[in-house]
């Protein structure tokens, strides 16, 4: 058996995870296995298991051209600092209780480091058509390479400065930027903050107005693009007190996180025309918005013809009367 990848030493901060990979061939397809030994002097090799740790150890091996094994473990702390080992070996009595194998287990190690996880602190201060977000770090112990704000996934602003403090300023107001934005600190290992926006839901309809047929299926929906996401939806319609959703069997409510739907089978122009307004509550407040429902009869698409075929008759009828009242020509003698 040979190494063809072996796992690389890392450095991870508490309550972080860790990934290790370790590659081998040989004829026959060898074994791969994970062992620890820690920092403490005392402490001697013990051998990984998948679930181990409290279910925080992860192994996943195959088997096929060759053997991969990769080994994670979650929630870092302390006692997760040391040598990690991983074996193969394709010797047949490589596990036998009594017999030595004929050839040793192949070995390659690698260290993690895990280090304390510095404290952040975060604000957010509202100014007029502003709002600044800093994180600073209360007690630096890696050196600082640079700063990075993200928001869902995009990079907002970066730089190389070594302060244990950054801040990025967003043109606007909370309702306008709400959501979780990222301070990165680049280091080794990389720290990572978390500011969050947070303002009652901002709820807009997809459709202010919205047509329907009498007799079809009417569909209205409402959105919240704010943070944080919405927790009850209702929907409501005016001039009745009482929710849509407790109506007789034509009302269907279906709401997931930030957004709502409202249909209403079987349309009815007396009962169903008029506002809707959909209501959203977070732990920040409440937020609605109105949909106008009109309800069109069947016949209202034969209007457009039965006008056009009116007209006809009229000009038919009045071109009839014309001619019917038209003196005759004289004969000459």
């Amino acid at each position: 058996a040979g190494f063809i990848k072996s796992p690389l030493s890392q450095k991870r901060l508490a309550q972080d995870s860790v990934e290790l990979y370790c590659e081998a061939i040989g004829n026959p397809i060898p074994e791969i296995q994970w062992w620890f030994e820690g920092n403490d002097p005392n402490e001697t090799h013990a051998q990984l298991w998948d679930g181990a740790r409290q279910d925080r150890v992860k192994i996943n091996a195959t088997y096929n051209l060759h053997s991969t094994s990769t080994i994670s473990i979650a929630n870092l702390t302390a006692d997760d600092s040391g040598m990690y080992e991983c074996r193969a070996s394709n010797d047949p009595d490589r596990n036998h209780l009594s017999k030595s194998p004929k050839v040793k287990w192949i070995r390659s190690q690698a260290n993690v480091f895990v280090i304390e996880r510095p404290e952040i602190v975060t604000n957010v201060t509202v100014g007029p058509d502003k709002v600044t977000l800093s994180c600073s770090i209360s007690t630096p112990q890696l050196p600082i390479t640079g700063h990075k704000w993200i928001h869902k996934e995009k990079t907002l602003q970066e730089d190389s400065n070594s302060g244990a403090s950054t801040s990025y300023i967003i043109e606007g107001t909370m309702e306008e930027h709400s959501g979780i934005y990222e301070c990165i600190f680049e280091a080794n290992p990389q720290i990572r903050g978390q500011v969050n926006i947070s303002v009652p839901p901002q709820v807009t309809a997809y459709k202010k107005s919205e047509h329907g047929n009498e007799g079809d299926t009417g569909v209205l929906t409402c959105k919240n693009p704010s943070f944080p996401a919405v927790t009850t939806w209702s929907w409501h319609k005016s001039g009745h007190g009482v929710s849509a959703g407790n109506a007789s069997g034509r009302y269907i409510i279906k709401s997931s996180g930030n957004k709502t739907e409202l249909r209403i089978l079987k349309l009815d122009i007396e009962q169903d025309t008029g506002d809707y307004f959909c209501n959203a509550t977070n732990s920040l407040g409440t937020g609605d918005a109105t949909v106008n429902l009109r309800v069109r009869s069947r016949l209202a698409a034969l209007w457009p013809f039965l006008g056009i075929v009116a007209e006809v008759l009229v000009l038919v009828t009045i071109i009839f009367i014309y001619e019917k009242r038209r003196k005759p020509d004289e004969v000459p003698d």
